[in-house]
């Protein structure tokens, strides 16, 4: 069943009634405005510095807006609506407390490069650097982490730098933009003067079409290479370019694998993917890159978790990165080929010369062994549950054809490992940042952004505790996410590093005490449901799969389960640690 989204009228039917030239005020100019980006669905906690705002909202039916229960949950939920539709996600919070609790959220998009317009109210201007009631510096706070910011200081800037501020999120390298407006010019009135024309900005123009001649040298190189591979990113996802991608690897035969962020980018049951690569990745993708003579790099930013220890990262390969920004060329990897430019823009132009890389046959050969031999597995149990056969029941049930969003840990990596992505924007996770409190409110974005979809949360019984809280939102707006809860009652990812780096030196990680998750979900209104055993947990998902709305499903597994394969800290990524032997 859908969500009860209210059904918003497309842009160019209201275009003429939002672009009516009258006198308004700051409040009135940033709803219409928001309205003329194409802006669907707001997230957001009010507070006095924002009131303004919010009464502008009152009887304007034009505009959706969802209220969360805390600002953190209404950044991630626009985070996942970004990720999850490639729309700019939009947030709402008010000054001084209000504006510091999305900063965990611009954090986590900023890393992960997700295009968001966060904005935040402000004291009055002549109150601001006085240290007034609820007062903070956001635009210096998260300058770190945004793309850009603004400090309204005039109402009738208020059109353009909402133009600009979208423009900027979501083109070159996506970000989170940040717009800080004081609450005397959201009550100032002026005559709206919309701006919907291209945007010209002196110093900022990405470069999307890339250099023919590295593009010449790639497709030479191919040709030459014997063990060629591909890493694909997020940045293929971002770009659009996932059947650019899928073009390239038909011609030219290459094996690949996806980042964590990349998976979906390129369709999991291709004979030529190899799995996720690094510290849980695959056997056979770590050693295709540590044995590779030519690793290419699409839209991926050589993150530590993918490359181990560097100076043994590919020692033997020629290093291509095609990205977007070129800060990220050779600031981690020293590069052969840099090719900087748009991923789908790239891929396109390659795609119209590149050949079948007809010396790798011997190693087309070789990586279908080593998939042959050394897949994910697990130890599974008829008394016990095992998250990843649980997983597995997930995939299963559903084909692969769910939105999965999750939380941060083990259950993570479990999804990413087990989970089959044939689609992109399929996957919303917190990559560079492991955002714990990310999986359940963006998969309320997610699922506002695709109503039609299954969406599937995966969580952990710690990360569900940091953000239950929005339980009430699916109930109040009938939003059906059907919500996993992976208890095994410990912090998972800390427990297996302090068994396996800290000697089984257990310190704060007992989850004892969390409390009873179906009674907390029907506390909220929500159908609670769990699972000890293999027959209960087909039964209960198979129940939330018939229940039309939003749904928690407890699945009880084993608290001693680690993830493998693992590659610690400090070592290479060809040493993997690979189970329990």
């Amino acid at each position: 069943m859908s969500a009860q989204i209210p059904e918003v009228r497309s842009t160019d039917e209201l275009r003429e009634k939002w672009m009516k030239p009258e006198v308004i005020t700051g409040s009135e100019i940033l709803l219409r405005s928001l309205l003329l980006e194409g802006v669907d669905c707001v997230f957001g906690y009010p507070g006095g510095a924002v009131l303004y705002i919010y009464d502008a909202m009152y009887g304007f039916e034009d505009f959706k807006h969802v209220l969360t229960r805390h600002e953190q949950g209404a950044i991630h939920a626009a985070d996942g609506y970004a990720r999850a539709s490639g729309k700019v996600g939009v947030c709402i919070a008010t000054s001084g407390p209000g504006a510091t609790n999305l900063v965990t959220g611009i954090a986590t998009a900023f890393m992960d490069s997700v295009p968001l317009v966060v904005i935040t109210g402000n004291v009055v201007s002549s109150l601001i650097g006085t240290d007034a009631f609820q007062e903070a510096d956001i635009t210096g706070i998260t300058m770190p982490i945004t793309k850009h910011s603004y400090l309204v200081r005039d109402v009738e800037d208020l059109p353009r730098i909402i133009h600009e501020a979208f423009h900027i999120a979501n083109t070159g390298r996506k970000g989170p933009v940040l717009i800080d407006i004081p609450k005397d010019i959201s009550a100032a009135q002026t005559l709206f003067v919309p701006q919907t024309g291209p945007v010209t900005m002196r110093g900022y123009n990405p470069k999307v079409l890339p250099n023919k001649i590295q593009l010449d040298k790639l497709t030479q190189a191919i040709a030459e290479a014997e063990r060629p591979f591909i890493l694909a990113g997020g940045g293929v996802v971002y770009s659009g370019g996932h059947e650019a991608l899928y073009e390239f690897v038909r011609k030219t035969e290459i094996p690949i694998t996806t980042t964590l962020l990349g998976l979906g980018g390129f369709p999991s049951g291709h004979e030529l993917w190899t799995g996720m690569p690094g510290m849980h990745g695959t056997y056979t993708s770590n050693q295709a890159i540590q044995q590779s003579d030519l690793l290419i790099c699409i839209g991926a930013r050589f993150d530590d978790r993918v490359t181990g220890k560097l100076d043994g990262f590919a020692p033997h390969a020629k290093i291509v990165h095609i990205d977007i920004d070129p800060a990220e060329i050779g600031k981690n990897v020293p590069t052969d080929i840099p090719i900087v430019g748009d991923v789908k823009a790239v891929l396109e132009l390659l795609n119209q010369d590149v050949k079948r890389a007809n010396r790798a046959d011997a190693w087309r050969a070789q990586i279908q062994q080593w998939k042959n031999e050394k897949p994910y597995s697990y130890k599974d149990s008829d008394t016990v549950l095992k998250p990843q056969w649980v997983v597995e029941l997930l995939d299963e049930t559903t084909k692969g054809g769910a939105i999965v969003t999750t939380d941060v840990g083990q259950h993570q990596m479990w999804a990413a490992q087990y989970y089959k992505f044939n689609q992109p924007r399929s996957w919303v996770t917190s990559g560079g940042l492991g955002t714990m409190g990310f999986g359940f409110p963006s998969a309320i974005g997610a699922q506002m952004a695709n109503p039609d979809r299954l969406v599937i949360s995966i969580n952990g019984d710690g990360g569900m505790q940091m953000c239950s809280q929005e339980l009430a939102i699916c109930a109040i707006n009938n939003i059906p996410v059907k919500i996993v809860i992976i208890n095994n009652q410990v912090l998972g990812m800390v427990r297996q590093w302090q068994e396996l780096i800290y000697d089984n030196r257990y310190s704060h990680i007992d989850l004892a005490g969390s409390p009873d998750f179906v009674k907390l979900a029907e506390a909220y209104g929500v159908k609670g449901l769990r699972a000890t055993n293999k027959e209960e947990a087909r039964r209960a998902w198979q129940e939330a799969l018939d229940t039309p709305g939003p749904v928690v499903v407890e699945f009880v597994v084993s608290k001693e389960e680690n993830v493998y394969p693992m590659v610690t800290q400090g070592s290479t990524i060809d040493q993997m640690l690979m189970g329990d032997e």
